[in-house]
């Protein structure tokens, strides 16, 4: 049996996050603290037009969805993943939205 070396492996899975469209634009993607629903709607707007346009989308998708990350991955945003059945692992102080 061979020992596989887990950083290794999980680095070749990734490097797809260096080839997105967004790199570099982190503001889009994650909000601001207290940020307002409109501000929200526009930024989220803002990152669906390069996601569109993104040839890493499903990859970065995927990779939100089985991580359950937070902010806007592959063209979706929190709320979209939640109502396609994939929640969010709340951090200290946030309630995980129910069911």
């Amino acid at each position: 049996m061979t020992t596989i070396d887990v950083s290794i492996a999980m680095t070749e899975d990734q490097d797809w996050m260096g080839e997105g469209a967004c790199k570099g634009l982190t503001h889009l993607f994650f909000p601001t603290a207290a940020e307002r629903p409109q501000a929200r709607e526009r930024r989220e707007d803002a990152a669906q037009a390069i996601c569109d346009s993104c040839h890493v989308r499903v990859n970065c998708m995927d990779f939100a969805r089985e991580n359950h990350e937070y902010g806007f991955w592959g063209g979706e945003s929190e709320d979209q993943r939640h109502a396609a059945g994939y929640r969010l692992i709340a951090p200290i102080g946030v309630r995980a939205r129910a069911s």
